[in-house]
């Protein structure tokens, strides 16, 4: 029997009933139509378990009531993994009121491990360790717009089904130099980072003297 080709869902409104069932890490990412809290809307949220397929949620601006997609981003049997997290949960958190947790953020772990670069972009992060050239030409596009082009819709899918892949090399790299504890405080402290983002902090370094 042939094994089916992976697919991209692409829902209006939240997730369907029963997506991603029995997951316990799924690969998260969202668009936005800039990158400024309290100014810029969350328009779509995509997400894959790690078996290939990807679900790409249009979110309803006017409501944002998405139930299913709120119970998971809380789940706390699911981890949630980002890359560059403190954004989206801080969007999560204005836009959804919720605070998503547990969470891993590869571009953390990255930085904890690859001390050897400065280039902790997921284009860099995944042509090095899994050696896979992602294309970034739909990122600055219209993600507010009523409908989704397939080069939109084919972008923001691959920015999430490369996610579990990334993590287990950065886990091995993370053991290897004997930092995967700070990695597991530094994610466990992400979702309060990204909370006091939202509470008007986001450009103060709340740890510095000065």
């Amino acid at each position: 029997m042939a094994t089916p080709a992976n697919q991209t869902f692409v829902h209006a409104g939240d997730l369907p009933d029963g997506a991603l069932a029995g997951a316990t890490a799924v690969a998260i990412d969202s668009e936005t139509m800039g990158l400024r809290l309290g100014r810029d809307p969350l328009c779509v949220v995509q997400l894959s378990d790690g078996n290939g397929d990807a679900h790409v949620v249009q979110l309803d601006r006017a409501t944002y009531d998405c139930p299913n997609l709120k119970r998971l981003l809380t789940d706390p049997a699911v981890t949630k993994i980002f890359h560059f997290g403190r954004f989206d949960i801080a969007m999560f958190r204005l836009h959804l009121g919720v605070v998503t947790t547990p969470v891993y953020c590869t571009k953390i772990a990255s930085k904890l491990a690859r001390t050897y670069t400065d280039r902790h972009g997921l284009k860099d992060v995944s042509r090095e360790l899994l050696g896979i050239d992602m294309s970034k030409a739909q990122q600055s596009s219209d993600w507010g717009a009523a409908r989704l082009s397939e080069d939109q819709v084919a972008y923001a899918a691959s920015d999430v089904l490369h996610l579990h892949a990334l993590k287990a090399r950065l886990d091995e790299m993370l053991v290897r130099e004997g930092r995967d504890h700070l990695a597991r405080a530094c994610f466990e402290f992400l979702p309060h980072r990204a909370v006091l983002d939202v509470a008007g902090w986001e450009d103060v370094d709340i740890f510095a003297h000065a």
